[in-house]
């Protein structure tokens, strides 16, 4: 092919490193052991693919940008495992909500009265809201992050409050 169908500009252009979950400044890095388990599959699957991008010798402009984007996404993941403070559910306070609970929550008043969410209080980057798993920066979690069992708590998540009642409090192995 010609030079003249090529952009010099392509093989300068840093690649596009997408953020980890945000993590509030000053904020500790809380997981749960599950979550430092998931941290360090990650890891080991990054340096699998790295090592299989640095093997590729087909088009050595692609495979310069492949390795810059793992290398960022791999210094990221390094960082967050060095900054990870696990806390083991099973040593929190039972009839507390704290780190590592799932909770169960009946709406009283202000919402759908009678409605009742479940969720697990996790860190940040096992946080998954399809599973169940909100972060404990998450307003919901920081809502009733030390309430105990039958306890109301005013839960405000959009512009309405409403009054919700913690009916149940489970941890792992508990």
């Amino acid at each position: 092919m010609s030079r003249g169908f090529t952009k010099e500009d392509d093989a300068q252009t840093p690649p596009i490193i997408p953020p980890r979950a945000a993590l509030p400044p000053g904020t500790p890095n809380y997981v749960t052991p599950a979550g430092l388990a998931l941290l360090r599959a990650e890891l080991a699957t990054l340096e699998a693919e790295r090592a299989q991008a640095e093997a590729n010798h087909d088009n050595d402009t692609d495979r310069t940008h492949r390795l810059s984007l793992y290398n960022g996404r791999l210094a990221q993941l390094l960082e967050r495992i060095g900054s990870a403070k696990v806390v083991d559910p099973t040593g929190q306070p039972p009839k507390e909500v704290r780190f590592g609970a799932t909770v169960a929550l009946c709406t009283l008043s202000g919402g759908k009265v009678g409605f009742e969410r479940k969720f697990t209080i996790v860190g940040v980057d096992e946080a998954d809201v399809a599973l169940g798993k909100v972060a404990f920066v998450a307003p919901i979690a920081r809502a009733v992050q030390g309430a105990k069992l039958r306890q109301r708590v005013p839960l405000k998540l959009g512009p309405q409050e409403e009054i919700v009642e913690v009916t149940a409090i489970q941890y792992p192995n508990a």
